[in-house]
């Protein structure tokens, strides 16, 4: 099989994106996923995206880790097959597209920056040494003196495969506080089994849990990752973070054909 691909990056987290309009992809083929994902023999990706069909959004996003299994969403890939769908010619400036899970809206800014619609978040689990909440995907979130020396692969697998979390898992986020309204992050992201330079959820994830825990006041939050900066705001009511929007760069890298 011939196989027509993109790859895009949204700050440092890359995807191979591929059109399955006509439902071509064999998406139960775990090893051909995990092969397009890989660095050395493949493409290379923290994940592969297709874009499909669907009778009620403009299209469906269905995401898979580099691990070659389905994941749970993935914020800076739906900036990402939003730029892709543009480029395809399917959307001007604004997308509708059902994923995992639910529908998602997005607008393309002028700068080219695609703002993505999350999911309202409720259920935040506040305990002394970290935050637990689920943006999509689940993430545990614990500040850290020493950010950037840290080693995020061995500590946040550990915590990952831990009884914490059992066999599923979870993303696990790092925070170091730069100011009132700016946090870096880093994150280990299970199905990568590795720090990845920028997780979306991952960056939604903290800047709700810094608000939740009285770490700001904002509701409009700078989250520096290792690949740049991304931009999350939000909306408060009673309990519930509602309007929430994440920002950042979706970038097209190049275009290729593989032979699987």
């Amino acid at each position: 099989m011939q196989l027509t691909f993109y790859k895009y990056e949204g700050t440092g987290n890359d995807f191979v994106m591929i059109d399955n309009r006509e439902d071509f992809f064999p998406k139960d083929d775990i090893n051909l996923v995990k092969h397009l994902c890989d660095r050395r023999f493949g493409i290379g990706g923290d994940g592969l995206i297709l874009l499909e069909n669907v009778s009620d959004a403009d299209f469906k996003m269905v995401y898979y880790n580099s691990d070659g299994n389905p994941s749970s969403m993935c914020g800076n890939g739906g900036r990402c097959i939003v730029a892709f769908a543009k480029t395809l010619g399917m959307i001007q400036t604004k997308a509708s597209f059902l994923a995992i899970d639910g529908m998602h809206h997005a607008t393309i800014n002028d700068d080219g920056s695609v703002s993505l619609e999350m999911n309202d978040v409720n259920d935040i689990r506040v305990y002394p040494e970290y935050v637990f909440l689920d943006t999509g995907s689940p993430h545990h979130v614990q500040m850290e003196v020493d950010l950037f020396h840290l080693d995020v692969k061995t500590i946040g697998s550990s915590i990952r495969n831990s009884d914490l979390y059992g066999k599923s898992g979870s993303n696990i986020n790092f925070v170091k506080q730069v100011s009132e309204n700016i946090f870096a992050i880093r994150t280990f992201e299970r199905g990568v089994e590795d720090e990845t330079l920028s997780c979306g959820t991952g960056a939604t994830a903290v800047a709700i849990a810094m608000h939740a825990t009285g770490k700001t006041t904002a509701n409009q939050i700078g989250i520096n990752v290792e690949g740049g900066k991304l931009e999350v705001s939000f909306e408060k009511q009673s309990e519930r973070y509602t309007n929430v929007i994440l920002k950042g760069p979706a970038t097209f890298v190049f275009k290729g054909t593989a032979l699987c």
